[in-house]
């Protein structure tokens, strides 16, 4: 077993240690997601940040949450509602589209601090939160949430209070969101593939870490029967808040730096 870590680490330069960490950090991220629906797409790219090339992050951060969304999905599927999903499929591909093929830089920080700021006025000003659900306001939000995910990653948070507007209970929202994501990162990967990134150089780290996925998926399953609702909901609310926090920080420190 050594030996095979040994030659996985070796091929793609990183460390035994790494190795470990991302894989570890694989089934905790998605134990997270699986739990309260979100929050685990963003702290994983937070980890691998850390670790990998920047250029790479993104592509592998989609193969393998389309892993682990389509499995939260397929062991949620009696709870899945896809009143919607028919305009997010048409705005998000509209997003990817002009996405792919438009070759701008993005002020990141302005971007993530817009996003957070989103997030933090839908969770807590009222008329945000009464805000009417509508096939045009899910395919926007698909087309936005598809296009930003191109540059940014994890865009699960900006559909998260959307979905939660309209399921009807927790399992509903988990279940929703995973089969959203799944459509979302999975034509967000056959764009990467269009512009020609190669998947196969880190073909045994992606497959560690979705089978690690997979068991935090049903970890996070079994934490998400035995939740009650109204906790559930304070903390959808509150990773909602940390994460939005994070994003303006983020956004503020890179401003900072720019100027």
């Amino acid at each position: 077993m050594h030996e095979i870590i040994s030659f996985i680490t070796t091929t793609n330069n990183f460390t035994i240690s790494e190795f470990l960490i991302l894989c570890i950090s694989s089934y905790i991220t998605s134990t997270i997601t699986a739990s309260f629906g979100l929050g685990g797409g963003a702290l994983l790219i937070l980890i691998m940040v850390n670790i990998l090339n920047p250029l790479v992050i993104v592509p592998i951060h989609a193969v393998i949450q389309i892993s682990s969304n389509s499995t939260r999905a397929v062991m949620l599927r009696e709870h899945i509602d896809l009143k919607y999903f028919t305009p997010f499929i048409f705005g998000s591909l509209i997003g990817v589209s002009i996405a792919g093929i438009i070759l701008i830089d993005l002020p990141k920080h302005i971007i993530q601090s817009l996003i957070g700021i989103f997030i933090l006025y839908s969770i807590y000003v009222p008329q945000a939160r009464n805000i009417k659900i509508s096939n045009k306001s899910i395919g926007l939000i698909g087309l936005i949430s598809s296009f930003l995910t191109m540059f940014i990653g994890a865009s699960g948070p900006i559909m998260a209070p959307f979905i939660r507007s309209f399921t009807k209970n927790r399992q509903s929202t988990v279940a929703t969101q995973a089969a959203f994501m799944t459509w979302k990162h999975g034509i967000k990967i056959i764009v990467f593939l269009f512009l020609g990134f190669s998947f196969s150089e880190y073909i045994f780290l992606i497959i560690a870490m979705i089978v690690f996925g997979i068991f935090g998926t049903w970890t996070g399953k079994k934490i998400l029967t035995n939740i009650k609702e109204k906790l559930f909901g304070r903390v959808f609310n509150f990773i909602l808040t940390i994460l939005a926090i994070r994003l303006i920080y983020e956004g503020l420190i890179q401003f900072v730096n720019f100027i």
